[in-house]
């Protein structure tokens, strides 16, 4: 043992969408709809493998252009809001919050399974596909997934999510 660290970190122009979201706040303050063009990394600690990879760069970036492509030029909402209620038909999404009220076309829309369209949900929900989608298979130790989600330039979200570092079980 060496004592080193190692970690792989992707980010490129292409891991980028353009999505609406609103998120609600303090109880009962709802944001207007908007739009961002959010920026995605992602970087994985851990041991190095028989290739002396971390892990392989071009199949962390495919992994993650992958579920990119699937927020891309759609309207995200949050499964699983206490307070938000969606109503999904075959052709469209009714959404309320209090007073208010929208219908999206179903095939504009993304149902997140999380409690509100933050940068930080976004981010975990991000990891927590990369890690069943990607990590599942690993025969070496992984220690950390770092999900990054920028909605604005310079605002960052960052989730970390522990992988217990045993081939194999992330």
């Amino acid at each position: 043992m060496t004592g080193e660290t190692f970690r792989v970190r992707v980010t490129k122009d292409h891991l980028v969408f353009s999505a609406a979201h609103f998120i609600t706040f303090n109880g009962n303050i709802c944001e207007r709809l908007h739009g961002h063009n959010w920026r995605t990394a992602v970087e994985i600690r851990g041991e190095l493998d028989e290739n002396q990879y971390v892990f392989d760069f071009i199949a962390l970036r495919d992994g993650l252009q992958k579920i990119v492509m699937e927020l891309d030029h759609h309207m995200l909402l949050a499964t699983q809001h206490p307070t938000i209620a969606i109503l999904e038909t075959d052709h469209e999404v009714e959404v309320t919050f209090e007073e208010k009220r929208w219908i999206f076309p179903r095939e504009d829309c993304v149902l997140l399974p999380i409690e509100n369209t933050t940068a930080e949900k976004i981010a975990a929900w991000i990891g927590q596909r990369l890690k069943s989608d990607l990590l599942s298979s690993v025969d070496h130790p992984l220690a950390t997934l770092q999900v990054e989600v920028e909605e604005n330039f310079g605002q960052w979200a960052i989730c970390e999510i522990p992988l217990d570092g045993k081939p194999g079980r992330v």
